[in-house]
């Protein structure tokens, strides 16, 4: 009979949350021996002397402590304690460490902070004091985030000096090896024993990893780039010219202007190894050190390219680069647009003597502001992005009368790590974006609507604002159904939008209806995993031969 009756968690009385519990377990690839086993053992045993029942676990299994934004388990549990989720009244952790190992001790005691204000306490269940508020509680427990956080500074040190000392005998101490180049694994002896992919490390202090060339069809490439630039003197020509043969890239991309010079400057080609110019010491800022930090072992690589010419690239690269003032850029964007009679991204990046894109889009802000500076205007229409405020607005709230209908149909919702997405029971997904008016490219033509996907979207549903002419106002609403596969962008009109089951509303509360009873009908499909916890099915009871219930 204990499940004859089932409340809604937002509604359980301060008796019955006293009594129930969730406990936060992390395992960082530092600490292999303080387990998830373990931590749950021991918490576990904790629950049971103190007479709580364990009703949620959240866990980072495999992540470090040192940042937040990496550790789904304790984004999800600060989601739930801030939107007032959370269906417990305590929150049981092994210990300080596992909580986080911040830097900055404050940002451990805000999480715990955000607990408490929430009713719910914080216990660590393998120290060996009590988390009771007190003075000397609180005396020993920063004195525990202080630990912890030097740990990592200490483990940080450590590290780092033996990246250094291995890189200076040649070996490779992290990263992933260039294009045409891969990672092989040696004994204490030199003796190979394989090739690593990508993820893969190292497990016996003795082994180390060396560099050599890869794939001869990878290495060919290689060598023509190098090759043709010195004939092109251009790393867009390059990139394009591989395109058009179809020369695959690792990560599987099109080539770029950016892949080509990174192969140009690297001197892993010519044998030589460079370690420590950059640098992310304990997951903070990436930096660029100077050269004269640089740890560079000369000739412990086989070399792919001939050290000419190489050098005479490297001279060319070089010999390109001109520290131009604003001013100066201008003058020669202002050339290239009377000579080209327009310009673009592509125009600026191949033509000699500009800066590329990058460089313009940090000294002008945009290439929108550029284009006004050099009094160009473009025949792409950009009035969209100044409304682009008033759409964040309008997404937000169309979010929040989601979130609050879905959950008072008794569904579970979380973002699930997507953006501007609403995950209802971990399954079902509605993404909310803006459909941006665009005109016709002629008379003839008839506007046409652009929905943003940002770079993926999960399956489910897109529920968009449909804006008016010019993106000032709203034109209504669309649903429409996402099989998960769109990578950039979905356009339509009024005439085609039948065949795309695209339908419109125009409210937001007949939108939200809509959502509602297509949820409803998608859980309907998929009962024992959706079905909402306010309608399970009834207990069936026995019966006898001639067809009653047997009590």
């Amino acid at each position: 009979m204990s499940n004859a009756l089932v409340v809604h968690k937002a509604h359980l009385p301060k008796a019955l949350l006293g009594v129930r519990a969730a406990q936060y377990v992390r395992m960082s690839t530092e600490m292999q021996h303080c387990s998830i086993q373990n931590q749950a053992a021991v918490i576990a045993a904790y629950a049971h002397a103190h007479n709580l029942t364990l009703v949620r676990t959240y866990k980072d299994e495999g992540e470090s402590g040192l940042l937040i934004k990496n550790r789904p388990g304790i984004l999800q549990l600060m989601e739930d304690v801030e939107k007032g989720h959370a269906d417990f009244g305590h929150l049981l952790v092994y210990d300080v460490s596992r909580w986080g190992r911040f830097q900055d001790v404050d940002e451990s005691a805000h999480y715990e902070f955000m607990c408490k204000r929430a009713g719910i306490k914080v216990s660590y269940c393998a120290e060996q004091f009590d988390n009771d508020g007190t003075m000397l509680a609180s005396i020993v427990k920063n004195i525990k985030r202080v630990m912890a956080a030097e740990y990592s500074r200490e483990l940080s040190v450590k590290v780092y000096a033996g990246q250094c000392r291995f890189a200076r005998l040649g070996y490779k101490p992290c990263g992933n090896p260039g294009y045409g180049l891969v990672r092989e694994l040696v004994d204490e002896n030199e003796q190979s024993k394989g090739v690593l992919k990508r993820g893969q490390r190292k497990y016996l202090a003795t082994d180390h990893v060396r560099v050599r060339p890869g794939d001869p069809r990878e290495v060919a490439t290689v060598r023509w780039i190098f090759k043709r630039f010195l004939e092109v003197k251009c790393e867009t020509v390059v990139a394009w010219e591989l395109n058009r043969k179809n020369v695959p890239t690792r990560p599987g991309k099109p080539w770029t202007r950016v892949m080509v010079g990174a192969i140009l400057r690297d001197e892993s080609y010519i044998g030589n190894l460079v370690f420590n110019r950059r640098s992310c010491k304990l997951r903070q800022t990436r930096t660029y050190n100077p050269p004269e930090q640089w740890i560079r072992a000369e000739g412990c690589l086989e070399p792919i390219v001939d050290p000419a010419t190489f050098a005479k690239a490297a001279k060319f690269i070089h010999e390109r680069r001109v520290d131009l003032t604003e001013e100066e850029m201008l003058v020669r964007l202002r050339r290239t647009l009377l000579k080209e009679g327009k310009l673009s991204v592509g125009i600026i990046d191949r033509t000699p003597g500009l800066p590329c894109v990058a460089t313009c889009q940090v000294h002008f802000g945009s290439m929108r502001n550029l284009y006004r500076l050099l009094g160009y205007t473009p025949k792409r229409n950009y009035e969209f992005l100044e409304s682009r405020p008033i759409w964040s607005e309008l997404k937000t709230r169309l979010a929040s009368r989601i979130e609050a209908a879905v959950r008072k149909a008794g569904w579970r919702t979380s973002t699930g790590g997507w953006t501007d997405s609403l995950r209802v029971n971990g399954s079902i997904c509605v993404s909310i974006r803006a459909a941006r008016w665009t005109p016709g490219m002629e008379e003839t033509h008839s506007p046409h609507w652009t929905i943003q996907c940002d770079t993926h979207v999960p399956a489910g549903w897109i529920a968009a604002i449909r804006l008016a002419a010019h993106n000032k106002d709203v034109l209504d609403y669309v649903l429409l159904p996402t099989d998960g596969k769109v990578r950039r962008t979905i356009r339509f009109s009024d005439r085609p939008r039948g065949r795309r089951n695209i339908t419109c509303f125009k409210s937001p509360d007949s939108l939200v209806r809509a959502i509602i009873r297509r949820i409803t009908r998608q859980a309907r499909a998929f009962r024992p995993k959706l079905e909402p916890p306010s309608k399970r099915p009834k207990a069936v009871l026995p019966r006898t031969k001639n067809g009653r219930a047997r009590h």
